[in-house]
C-alpha cells in the first residue's frame, strides 16, 4: 500500500495521534507526515504511507497556509490560548477592542511580509542539543534560541465577523488572519510579535492549516470518513503526486533496469539545473525514482527508487 494521504485533523488530536490511528484503519505501519501540528490546532497534515515515506523529503519545505485568530489584551507562556496569562496590556476588554478597531492592518502587516528572523518559541518540537524545547520548558527552564529566517509570502485579515467561535474569549478584541508562509514559521510567534507592534500583546486562539504545498483542505479526508470507506485504501492520492511539481525525465524501456540499480541516464536533452531534483518516469507516466542532474556530466542520477 503506497500513496499520500490527506488528513483534515481535529482538534485535540496530536500528530502521532493521526498517524498512530492511520496506521491502525489502514493496517501498515509505514505511515509518515511532513508537518507537525499542535494539539489544539486543525487543518491539513500530508501523510505519507508505504514508499511514499521516501519522498516526504520534496515535501516537508512546501509553503503552507493558515487561517489564525490573534486575540489581543494579554500574551500566555505558551504563546497560544493552552497557556497561562504572562503579560497583561493593562486595559479593559472594551478599550483593547476600541484600539483595535482604529488600526490600519494594512500598514501593520507591512512589517511582517516577506524575508524575518524568527525565534523558535520554547514550547516548540525544535530540538537543541537533541532535547525539544517544550520537554525543557515544562520543566521550567528557557535556554536562547538562534533566530532562523523565514518568508511570510502572504499576511492579510479576514473579515471580523468570522471571530465567533467557543474558544474565543473575546471576538471584539480579535482577528482572523490568513497567512502563506514558509515552512518552520511558527505562527503563535507571529501572533506574538503582531500584539508587540501594536503595543497591546497577544496570544494564538485558532489555527486551522489550509494548504500544504500543492494539497488543501479541500483534497482531505476527516479520519471518521476515512475509517466508514469500505476500501480506506481508496482515498489515497498517488505516489506520483508528491513530485509532480518536479521537472520530468523519461526514462527509455532499455534503461529502466539500470534506473532500478541506480545508474544515470544522458540528460543532455533536458532543461534541467545543476542539483535539481527531477521525477523519473516510464512509458506510462508512472514515477519510478526521483534523481539529481549532474550539469558537469549531463546525467541524471537516481536519488530514491520506487521500483
Amino acid at each position: 500500500m503506497d500513496g499520500i494521504l490527506i488528513i483534515d485533523k481535529p482538534a485535540g488530536m496530536t500528530s502521532h495521534d493521526v498517524v498512530a490511528r492511520v496506521r491502525r484503519i489502514l493496517k501498515t505501519k509505514r505511515v509518515g507526515h511532513t508537518g507537525t501540528l499542535d494539539p489544539f490546532a486543525t487543518g491539513v497534515m500530508v501523510l505519507m504511507i508505504g514508499k511514499a515515506t521516501r519522498l516526504a523529503r520534496f515535501l516537508d519545505k512546501d509553503v503552507k497556509e493558515y487561517v489564525a485568530v490573534v486575540q489581543f489584551g494579554f500574551e500566555t507562556d505558551t504563546g497560544d490560548r493552552t497557556g497561562s496569562r504572562s503579560a497583561e496590556c493593562g486595559l479593559r476588554d472594551e478599550d483593547v477592542s476600541e484600539k483595535l478597531s482604529a488600526i490600519e492592518w494594512e500598514k501593520v502587516f507591512t512589517h511582517f511580509r516577506g524575508e524575518l528572523m524568527q525565534t523558535p518559541p520554547m514550547y516548540s518540537a525544535k530540538k537543541v542539543d537533541g532535547k525539544k524545547l517544550y520537554e525543557l520548558a515544562r520543566a521550567g527552564k528557557e535556554i536562547e534560541r538562534q533566530p532562523v529566517k523565514i518568508i511570510i509570502h502572504d499576511l492579510d485579515l479576514v473579515s471580523d465577523e468570522l471571530c465567533d467561535s467557543d474558544e474565543i474569549r473575546d471576538p471584539q478584541s480579535a482577528i482572523r488572519i490568513r497567512v502563506a508562509c514558509s515552512a518552520g514559521t511558527y505562527i503563535r510567534t507571529l501572533a506574538e510579535d503582531i500584539g508587540k507592534d501594536v503595543g497591546l500583546g497577544a496570544h494564538l486562539a485558532e489555527l486551522r492549516r489550509t494548504a500544504a504545498g500543492q494539497f488543501g483542505v479541500d483534497r482531505s479526508i476527516t479520519l471518521e470518513a476515512l475509517e466508514a470507506l469500505p476500501v480506506p485504501e481508496s482515498a489515497l492520492l498517488p505516489l506520483d503526486a508528491a513530485v509532480s511539481h518536479l521537472p520530468e525525465f523519461r526514462v527509455s524501456e532499455n534503461r529502466i533496469s539500470a534506473t532500478k540499480d541506480g545508474l544515470a541516464s544522458n540528460g543532455s536533452g533536458g532543461n534541467y539545473t545543476d542539483g535539481e531534483y527531477v521525477r523519473m518516469i516510464d512509458g506510462a507516466g508512472t514515477v519510478i525514482a526521483v534523481g539529481i542532474y549532474d550539469d558537469g556530466e549531463k546525467s541524471i542520477r537516481p536519488k530514491v527508487v520506487l521500483i
